[in-house]
């Protein structure tokens, strides 16, 4: 099992970011949690085989239809006990 981290900048609070981010996730077998920051960045965290993760991580490049991803961070992470997916 693989892991990865995103925080993902633009406009992306406000316009469905992280329910669409849980629902590709679900769809693709991931877990993990979406969550805003103060910052007006949303942060992403899954876990799951690395293909997969690729495959979210091409959708994370433009989001929802009312979202303007401007710029995505991507780093690898350490996989975590973690069911489902969070958002917060």
């Amino acid at each position: 099992m693989e892991a990865a981290f995103f925080l993902v900048s633009g406009r992306v609070q406000g316009v469905g970011f992280r329910a669409s981010a849980r629902h590709e996730a679900l769809a693709l077998g991931l877990s993990g949690y979406a969550h805003n920051r103060p910052d007006g960045k949303v942060e992403v965290f899954v876990q799951g085989p690395a293909p997969v993760i690729d495959t979210f991580a091409r959708w994370i490049g433009y989001g929802p239809p009312l979202a303007k991803v401007e710029h995505v961070l991507r780093q690898r992470a350490q996989p975590r006990e973690a069911a489902g997916f969070g958002v917060g």
